[in-house]
């Protein structure tokens, strides 16, 4: 049968269905090579920027590198009128107070989390997990004014001076109580990362199947015994993810820090007593940017501080991410 002038064909018709599909398919097409492009663009700008921000702040540093070289990390000098720096005292600053405050927000900040999420009833629940969290929205400097004008005060009554009268013949605990310490800095880091920490191990343990707990309970296991074996060793993975965050904002806080720990320069900042000033890489940074001269080293010194402070958080993040990896792999959490 032959086809008129009004009535389409046979081949027309099946023209005219596929067309629609072929929009379709070519509309598909693009949008899902414009989203792949889209997120991978999103992706290599994370690298990209932390190219670019390692290249420049070592573009900044390098004149320091190239006139002291690795002396720079082990000098305690630290004198921009003679332009001699040595960063020793202020990593080790770093490293001091960062301990303290693991040392002392771990345990609370786990003990937080354990009980909001296997004791506490459900009435206070949810009123104290808002209460804690409100705490990481306190800015830093609020939480150094508090230090400097109310803590500081309790840490010389309380701590520092038994400690200094009964224990002074120890090394670290030597000194004069005045309250602008580094153990003044540790603690006040201790209170900021406790709603980080507290936080993220209480997600982890939510996360904890209920089936964990029910076993141990069925083997006689007590309350303790059951958050110990079934709630716990499932969630170290997670656990630890959550400390190495905690060490990362203590590693580079600045603000409360520099108005607590007293702001020692040189080999003054070294910490040999807890009781005594320091200074960390950050405070240094924030107390001498702005007055460093220009013509001399100073500028490249400070920056040279910063890109150690970098490097050492890039450090860490990746060695937590290799225990975590370590953790996983035998069999701890699945």
């Amino acid at each position: 049968m032959e086809s008129n002038g009004t009535q389409p064909s046979a081949n027309q018709k099946r023209n005219n269905l596929a067309t629609p599909h072929l929009h379709h398919l070519k509309r598909s097409f693009n949008g899902d090579h414009l989203f792949l492009a889209i997120i991978v663009a999103a992706a290599s700008s994370v690298l990209i920027i932390m190219a670019l921000l390692v290249i420049k702040i070592y573009d900044g540093a390098a004149p320091i590198f190239d006139r002291f070289g690795l002396s720079f990390l082990t000098s305690l000098d630290w004198n921009p009128v003679a332009d001699i720096y040595g960063a020793l005292p202020y990593l080790l600053g770093t490293i001091a107070t960062s301990a303290i405050a693991l040392i002392v927000g771990v345990p609370i900040s786990l003990g937080v989390a354990i009980f909001l999420v296997e004791i506490a009833p459900a009435s206070i629940r949810a009123p104290l997990s808002y209460i804690i969290e409100l705490l990481a929205a306190v800015p830093s400097v609020i939480y150094g004014l508090w230090g400097v004008f109310v803590f500081r005060f309790w840490v010389r009554d309380l701590i520092e001076t038994p400690l200094s009268t009964y224990l002074g013949f120890i090394p670290i605990f030597s000194g004069t109580p005045y309250g602008l310490s580094i153990l003044s800095g540790g603690l006040i880091l201790s209170i900021m990362i406790i709603p980080t920490v507290s936080a993220v191990c209480r997600e982890v343990l939510l996360s904890v199947p209920v089936s964990q707990r029910d076993a141990a309970y069925s083997l006689g296991a007590t309350r303790w015994e059951a958050i110990r074996i079934g709630v716990l060793s499932y969630a170290r993975a997670g656990i630890v993810g959550a400390i190495i965050l905690g060490l990362g904002r203590a590693f580079g806080e600045t603000m409360a820090v520099t108005m607590v720990i007293g702001n020692a320069i040189g080999p003054f900042a070294l910490p040999t007593s807890l009781l005594k000033a320091g200074q960390t890489m950050a405070s240094l940074i924030a107390n001498e940017f702005n007055e460093a001269d220009p013509v001399s080293l100073h500028p490249s010194a400070l920056i040279g501080v910063g890109f150690i402070l970098l490097l050492s958080a890039l450090i860490i993040n990746v060695a937590a991410q290799i225990l975590i990896y370590r953790v996983r792999a035998k069999g701890v959490v699945e």
